[in-house]
């Protein structure tokens, strides 16, 4: 029985277990429903493809939904940044032109990042109206300067940055007797910075400020930290994960286009169901991790089932109840009241000397 609450304690204390838990579940049934897709390689590397930018966009949110803020703004980000990048192509020298609109989309998600930091650090404004007006301003502005039309990056598929940022590794062999599609380079840039990501939430003073800012505000002015420095790097960072999250987006269709990255629902969808707490003051980033791919597989993976594409809405809610449930039981609170009353039934009241009952020592306070 000790064997079995320490497994118990154990369990708790794993950081995104329930959502795992729910996405090898998934999996299982999308096996078992339709065999014929998901015994093959092909769509698993088109996930680890076409869920990269939600998941980067993720991860940034996460340290702001940890620091009790929300961002809404970046979708229009990653339009601005895929702009940029488009426009630099289009217009430079050919021979530094995408290094120059690397650098430039990052800039200008980095402006529409502190612009937000100021307006909710500096003026006060809250974060859900200072990110709104912004995602307006932003598609708008990028939308006029496109001119409202979509720009097609002719010939970027034979450049070096598309395949350092979005190539194929692998591509062309055979795995498990099939042609392999190739392994998406943006997977690998997306798990690079979730590692790093972690750490500085969970190792970095900056993490520690981002978690005390969303506890309690004013109790980590008393402990010394800067809120008002630590909020505006923290949108700041989110407007350089967004335009990431672009620049990866636009090399990979090849094309620019005014309302690109248009899925805020579904990234904040993942980061919550990945058991970053909405009210701040905790947040996951392995959760957020696999919780991108649990909302982020569940369109095609109903549609390959032959269900109904309506049916995407009520299988997503449905998954997201039971993630919420799953961390409701297998969260470290949980774990160690079940893991209390597992001792109390393993060591029940005994008798004395005298013959009483020797008293539990919650009974012997009353």
């Amino acid at each position: 029985m000790n064997q079995t609450r320490s497994f118990l304690a154990v369990l708790g204390r794993i950081e995104g277990l329930p959502i795992v838990l729910v996405l090898v579940a998934l999996f299982a049934a999308y096996i078992i429903s339709a065999p014929s897709v998901f015994l093959k390689t092909g769509i698993y590397m088109s996930f680890l493809e076409t869920i990269t930018p939600l998941l980067i966009c993720g991860l940034g949110l996460t340290f702001v939904i940890t620091a009790g803020e929300i961002d809404l703004s970046f979708p229009a980000v990653i339009a601005l940044s895929g702009f940029v990048l488009a426009w630099a192509y289009r217009t430079l020298d050919p021979g530094w032109a995408l290094w120059a609109g690397l650098v430039l989309a990052l800039l200008a998600g980095a402006l529409a990042g502190y612009i937000n930091g100021l307006l909710v650090a500096q003026v006060g404004v809250p974060s859900i109206m200072a990110t709104l007006a912004s995602q307006f301003f932003w598609y708008g502005t990028t939308t006029l300067l496109a001119g409202g039309l979509q720009v097609a990056l002719v010939g970027i598929q034979d450049t070096f940055v598309h395949e350092l940022l979005v190539g194929r590794l692998f591509k062309g062999q055979i795995v498990g007797g099939q042609n392999f599609s190739g392994l998406p380079v943006q997977f690998l840039w997306a798990l690079g910075l979730a590692v790093l990501m972690w750490f500085i939430l969970n190792r970095h003073t900056f993490g520690e400020a981002v978690s005390f800012v969303g506890d309690n505000a004013n109790v980590a002015r008393v402990m010394g930290i800067n809120v008002e420095k630590t909020r505006i790097r923290l949108f700041t960072f989110q407007g350089v994960m967004a335009a990431f999250a672009g620049i990866i987006l636009t090399l990979d269709i090849g094309v620019f286009y005014p309302t690109q990255g248009n899925f805020l629902l579904p990234v904040m969808a993942g980061v919550f169901v990945g058991g970053t707490s909405i009210a701040g003051g905790a947040g996951s980033i392995v959760g957020t991790f696999f919780g991108m791919y649990v909302i982020g597989s569940l369109e095609a993976g109903v549609v390959a089932t032959t269900l109904s594409g309506y049916w995407v809405r009520a299988v997503e809610g449905v998954v997201m109840a039971a993630v919420v449930v799953l961390n409701a039981v297998i969260g470290e609170g949980r774990m160690a009241a079940i893991s209390e009353q597992l001792r109390r039934w393993s060591f029940p009241a005994r008798a004395d000397t005298t013959g009483e009952s020797l008293r539990q020592p919650d009974e012997a306070m009353k």
